[in-house]
């Protein structure tokens, strides 16, 4: 009787199988996580992965701390800066003439970059929480480092020249050179990189420098411990010179410094390709 019974209910159990597999987030393929739907609040679907940087961890370096002035001990202390190299922890800074200080206008620039970013689905994480006259840091390894640390797909890190010839005006981009300080694999990537956020910067109309780079707006270099230590694509982007008129106008207004953190992410998005 109860083998006679099994036999007959399996087509009506397959049936109401078929049915429940057809109502909405009810049924899921097995071993798949169950992923909800979220709804906007004007009642649209919001399917996740849309945002075209949905998902990208990016890590921002916004230069030197504010404080670091304040910290001579500690900004001076010898930390490793690449392979067989040793430099001090960090420098104060520059800034422009009787106005903002480097720390200041590329702390305000990274916090820009990363709403944007963020908006369009980024995850983004910043080398310090603060810009404060009390607190110093982080050292030049730590910022090489953390790309690495938070699991980024790239860093850029983010300053202001201090060249005294006030004729000298224009952005340039710094990837890590080749040479035993640098992690080799890290050199091809970070070029890529840095020639991405300088298409960002022209996309922007923002001359490129009239004194380094010959034109080109890239200088590499094997002295910088942030982009020596880094373990991940890294780029430092020098977005113009505090002591030119015309440069420090556009770090010392809202519009400009606007103009600079969408700057940034166009280079970003044009190395990722979103």
């Amino acid at each position: 009787m109860t083998r006679r019974l099994a036999l007959t209910a399996g087509p009506w159990a397959l049936a109401l199988a078929v049915l429940v597999s057809l109502i909405p987030g009810v049924a899921h393929a097995p071993g798949t996580p169950y992923r909800q739907t979220s709804y906007s609040s004007s009642g649209g679907a919001h399917l996740a992965g849309r945002l075209p940087l949905a998902g990208i961890r990016i890590a921002l370096d916004p230069g030197h701390q504010l404080g670091n002035h304040n910290f001579p001990a500690e900004i001076n202390r010898i930390v490793k800066a690449g392979r067989d190299y040793r430099k001090a922890c960090n420098t104060t800074g520059t800034a422009i003439d009787g106005g903002l200080p480097e720390a200041t206008i590329v702390w305000r620039i990274a916090r820009q970059a990363r709403a944007r970013l963020e908006q369009l689905g980024a995850k983004v994480f910043l080398t310090r929480g603060s810009n404060s006259e009390r607190r110093w840091g982080p050292c030049v390894d730590t910022r090489g480092r953390f790309g690495k640390r938070v699991d980024a797909r790239l860093m850029v890190s983010i300053h202001a020249d201090g060249e005294v010839n006030r004729s000298f005006h224009g952005f340039h981009v710094i990837p890590p050179s080749r040479g035993h300080l640098v992690k080799p694999s890290n050199v091809r990537p970070s070029m890529r990189l840095a020639k991405a956020v300088r298409r960002g910067f022209d996309r922007h109309h923002i001359a490129r420098s009239n004194y380094i780079g010959g034109g080109t707006a890239l200088n590499p270099r094997n002295d910088l411990g942030t982009l020596n230590m880094a373990r991940v694509p890294v780029a430092m982007v020098e977005i113009g010179n505090v002591h030119n008129r015309s440069d420090a106008h556009q770090m010392s207004t809202v519009r400009g410094r606007h103009r600079y953190a969408m700057a940034v992410v166009a280079g970003i998005r044009a190395f990722l390709g979103r």
